[in-house]
């Protein structure tokens, strides 16, 4: 009975589990965000590098 107790007292485990769920949302939230701003990020980019690219000749 004793290792049993010990078994469901120890949270060591739990705790990574939470940690890792928690990555595992935050991460596909990002990866929706992205998405959804694909067009739009691209654009900022692409001006970004034209003015960078005229800027230095």
């Amino acid at each position: 009975m004793s290792i049993f107790n010990r078994f469901v007292k120890d949270e060591s485990g739990a705790t990574a589990i939470e940690y890792s769920l928690i990555a595992a949302l935050m991460a596909a939230a990002i990866i929706t965000a992205l998405s959804t701003f694909k067009g739009d990020l691209t654009t900022a980019f692409t001006n970004i590098g034209t003015t960078l690219k005229n800027n230095t000749k």
